[in-house]
């Protein structure tokens, strides 16, 4: 385990940031040493979250940054080192179903189908909170509150010596790339932050699926996510349908009413640079387009990147040329995403142009991720 300290100026305030590194909890055959000095470490991290801090810590799908959920003053800090907007709702997290009872009012037949498929994974349910179980920051003034507990070993051993509901969404700066490395948390959040427990990489590499479920069956998605809608239909006896905020392109624009679940509302995920994606059916009409495109960008001395997939990866040339890995397996799209955005913008990348892929399972969830970070702009060609 390494202990040490990260800190850089905050326009809001500056912090110590202590770093504890346990992945040798993800080791089958640690030695019971360094296993005992990472439980340690799971320890002072937890104390600092039940405390009122805020600490960043791996889950399944990315780094989160918790904080008490039923803390006023430690979920602000939460939206005071991210510099998230105040009517963004954020997903609490829980290691055990005992702690559902004192979040929400009830868990109706479809939530508990759901559950039990799912969890601990990479889905939350919004259901309805009991009135002051949690900040009203948390619910963003909502009568919901979203739920999930986390399918990571490290992530569940702090929730649980926390001793409280974990409100965490991703560890980052808000509108910035989600965070699935320990170091990406600390670059976007050292001095901002009281700790990062750092248990390597994360898996999925998307956010959950964010879903309402109702008594007659049917589930609703919010904000897809590493459970896909084919996944979700094999429990949902009423079926499963888009919420309408997915099915509209751009943004909902401040002012609007409160979304009610996170990803719903604002760019998010972006790079630095100008991004756009080509969608269409034919690989070479859209590879042409975008080196059309690249080449341009090229002349007027911009620095360009490509997000590609294995299968046309022969037809580019730019300067920074990342994978997503192949269309046959979007797992390592979903994986790599957020790192590849990262790689632009350390590359200095200011224009960027990125290939669609097919919106089926996991694709659902990537494609939502990729226009975020392209505040919608797509040319079909």
């Amino acid at each position: 385990m390494m202990d040490t300290e990260h800190s850089k100026s905050n326009k809001n305030e500056t912090r110590d940031t202590q770093w504890w590194d346990v992945t040798v909890l993800n080791e089958t055959n640690g030695e019971a040493a360094a296993l005992a000095m990472a439980e340690i470490a799971v320890g002072e991290a937890a104390e600092i979250l039940a405390s009122g801090g805020t600490v960043a810590f791996p889950t399944e799908t990315v780094y989160g940054l918790g904080a008490d959920a039923r803390n006023t003053q430690a979920v602000e800090r939460i939206f005071a080192a991210k510099g998230r907007p105040s009517d963004n709702p954020l997903i609490v997290h829980i290691a055990e179903m005992a702690q559902l009872e004192g979040l929400v009012t009830e868990v109706n037949e479809t939530e508990r189908r759901l559950m039990e498929a799912f969890w601990p994974g990479p889905l939350t349910l919004v259901m309805p909170a009991v009135p002051g179980a949690v900040s009203p920051r948390v619910t963003a003034g909502l009568s919901t509150v979203a739920v999930r507990m986390p399918a990571h070993d490290v992530a569940l051993r702090l929730i649980a010596a926390a001793g409280c509901p974990v409100a965490a969404p991703s560890a980052n700066r808000s509108g910035r790339p989600s965070p699935t490395l320990a170091r990406h948390v600390g670059e976007d959040l050292a001095g901002a932050i009281d700790g990062i427990v750092d248990g390597g990489p994360t898996g999925v590499g998307v956010e959950s699926t964010v879903v309402e479920a109702g008594r007659d069956g049917t589930v609703t998605v919010l904000r897809p996510g590493g459970i896909t809608a084919e996944q979700l239909a094999r429990v949902a006896a009423g079926g499963v349908k888009l919420d309408i905020a997915l099915q509209s392109e751009g943004d909902a624009q401040p002012g609007s009413p409160a979304p009610r679940s996170p990803g719903m509302k604002y760019t998010h995920y972006a790079p630095r640079g100008v991004m756009r994606i080509v969608k269409g059916p034919a690989p070479e009409a859209v590879a042409a387009h975008i080196q059309a495109a690249l080449d341009e960008a090229t002349a007027r001395g911009e620095i360009t990147g490509l997000l590609a997939f294995d299968e046309h990866l022969p037809l580019y040339h730019a300067e920074t040329i990342i994978s997503l890995g192949s269309l046959d397996q979007l797992e390592t799209a979903a994986h790599r995403l957020y790192a590849a955005l990262r790689r632009l913008d350390e590359d200095g990348v200011t224009f960027i142009m990125a290939e669609a892929c097919p919106e089926e399972g996991l694709g659902s969830a990537i494609m939502n991720r990729l226009l975020k970070a392209a505040g919608h702009n797509v040319t079909y060609v």
